[in-house]
């Protein structure tokens, strides 16, 4: 029956990364995956064990993961909503009007400082959303923009590497106590800069990034700025930012904090005025309820099902090397250790297979299989590794997928002109990583 389990996991994680060809949403698969996998080993009668790797009733353990799987939702629902209050409220338009340079190289170093710095505030997803969208209104040259839409992919994928709340799967490790927000910060921040700041000098002496360029002139009433533009990019930033300060005070979960900082940033939106003529007819048009219909639901069944399937791999009991029963997940890197003595060479190879594969099911997958304390070297290369190594391919990370899909970006358009510059990005990042972690440590 466990390799049932494997089967059925191999095929649905198949199904997810053929998403495209097969015209199927990878939500499906993931649903379908976490079910049967817990189910066959029900069926089955599969020992399961705990965290602490104990041999567990299988309904005491499923609860646990549940309870962790929804720490996660809950987190991501908050910060999801946050991020479309501010959208509705034309906030992001603030920043976006301030930029008029027409240098090419000047922009360039723009998008990648925005980019870098916008997605360690909200998420690496949403800051590409916001910077397809500015660049739209700079640069009516499609072929022209996709390169620095590119270039806003990897820089998205550093900024969030580094902070607990960037990336779904640093924010994964930040609920699951792998890390801490000072010790990410304190161990990532130079890598990551490391890796967008190589591939944005190789960039300079480019082509696309040399000369200059009309910005395009927005239609009427298209740029248009709201009475409550200023205010919900402040309040939402400032509640985005202060979860991680809510949880190194009262120690509690991050989505607790998440809770509040919705709250209050929901309060807010509730009794500001966006017009000069605001009528109760047109306050549904800028409410939370609306803000709620925007957010990707899919992608929050997609992660319930990834995390669901692989806390059942995590949980099933085969025999360990030392002969007590251990979880599958954690018998494979039992295993590795002993094919691959370095663990280094591991994580950077996960990096590579985060280009590939979805990166919150590899993590996910790390997580169960790895037993290192809070903040250990593992876990923050696992976190820059899985981060930033999304960049090689376009269908590497969430920021990926969703410039793919907003400009119709090729496949091989960006295997050919940006891979090699996001592997450069990332060799660096990760090489200056190892250098520095037995120095900041």
């Amino acid at each position: 029956m466990l390799t049932g389990i494997v089967i059925c996991f191999i095929l649905g994680y198949i199904t997810i990364v053929f998403e495209h060809p097969l015209k199927l949403d990878k939500t499906v698969p993931a649903l379908l995956m976490g079910a049967l996998c817990w189910a066959l080993i029900s069926i089955g009668h599969l020992d399961v064990v705990d965290h602490h790797h104990h041999t567990a009733d299988i309904q005491d353990v499923l609860l646990h993961h549940v309870g962790k799987t929804a720490e996660i939702l809950f987190f991501l629902i908050g910060a999801m909503t946050i991020v479309e209050l501010i959208d509705l409220h034309k906030g992001f338009g603030v920043i976006t009007r301030r930029i008029s340079t027409t240098s090419k190289t000047k922009m360039l170093i723009l998008i990648a400082v925005l980019s870098f710095f916008l997605s360690a505030t909200l998420d690496n997803l949403a800051s590409t959303i916001v910077l397809v969208s500015l660049l739209r209104r700079l640069i009516p040259d499609r072929e022209v923009r996709l390169w620095y839409v590119c270039i806003g992919v990897i820089g998205a994928n550093a900024g969030g590497a580094w902070s607990p709340i960037g990336d779904v799967t640093t924010t994964m490790l930040w609920i699951g106590d792998k890390v801490t927000t000072m010790g990410l910060i304190r161990n990532l921040i130079i890598p990551s800069i490391v890796c967008i700041t190589v591939p944005v000098i190789i960039a300079t002496f480019m082509k696309p990034f040399r000369g200059s360029f009309n910005i395009a002139k927005p239609e009427e009433g298209t740029d248009e700025k709201l009475l409550s533009s200023s205010t919900m990019l402040a309040v939402g930033l400032g509640g985005l930012i202060f979860v991680p300060i809510f949880k190194s005070v009262t120690h509690l979960p991050p989505y607790v904090g998440m809770m509040l900082s919705l709250g209050v940033v929901w309060l807010v939106s509730e009794f500001i005025h966006p017009e000069e003529d605001f009528t109760e007819e047109r306050k549904h048009l800028y409410s939370a309820h609306t803000a709620l219909s925007r957010i990707e639901l899919s992608s929050i069944l997609f992660f319930l099902g990834i995390l669901i399937a692989v806390a059942a791999l995590e949980s099933v009991a085969v025999m360990g090397m030392g002969g007590d029963p251990v979880g599958f997940l954690r018998s494979i890197a039992e295993q590795l250790d002993t094919m691959v003595p370095n663990q280094d060479i591991v994580i950077i190879l996960l990096g590579f297979l985060s280009a590939i594969i979805d990166n919150v099911p590899l993590v996910a997958a790390s997580m169960g299989m790895y037993a290192e304390p809070t903040d250990s070297h593992l876990w923050h290369f696992i976190a820059y590794s899985a981060g930033t190594g999304g960049s090689m391919l376009i269908i590497g990370s969430a920021a990926g997928v969703a410039a793919m899909g907003m400009e119709r970006i090729d496949f091989i358009w960006y295997f050919k002109k940006l891979t090699l510059l996001a592997m450069s990005g990332f060799l660096a990042g990760a090489a200056v990583y190892l250098l520095l972690y037995p120095i900041l440590n």
